[in-house]
């Protein structure tokens, strides 16, 4: 059983920065692309952001493009969201995602695996 963990949410002022985390345990595949996408209140879920098992590809939603930075360890079975100059329609529930797809788009059936988020909450 595949399990997706998040950390890292909290509550920050705007500008402010947050990183989140995400480790994945449980059975191991060889290749996958995570996700992050978030739900803000009253909202559908969004694509936030997305790297590839390599590193080498990402890809943002304009939303957040410049400011937050996806990465990952593959040694760690961990992915992270760095998030730099919050600002409060940042607010939401942020979820990581893997999928088993080598090169996924943005949509939520292209995720096989999914954490149970984390609340990120921005101040003005």
């Amino acid at each position: 059983q595949v399990q997706l963990v998040e950390s890292g949410g909290g509550l920050v002022q705007a500008g402010g920065s947050l990183r989140l985390s995400c480790t994945i345990s449980g059975r191991t595949f060889s290749r996958y692309t995570m996700g992050w996408f978030r739900q803000a209140p009253g909202k559908e879920r969004e694509f936030v952001a997305r790297i590839t098992w390599s590193g080498i590809n990402t890809d943002y939603a304009d939303s957040v493009k410049g400011r937050f930075t996806i990465s990952r360890d593959n040694a760690k079975n961990t992915g992270y969201l760095q998030m730099d100059s919050l600002k409060p329609e940042d607010t939401a529930v942020y979820y990581c995602a893997a999928s088993l797809t080598i090169f996924p788009g943005r949509r939520e059936y292209e995720y096989n695996y999914w954490g149970q988020g984390t609340q990120v909450t921005v101040s003005s």
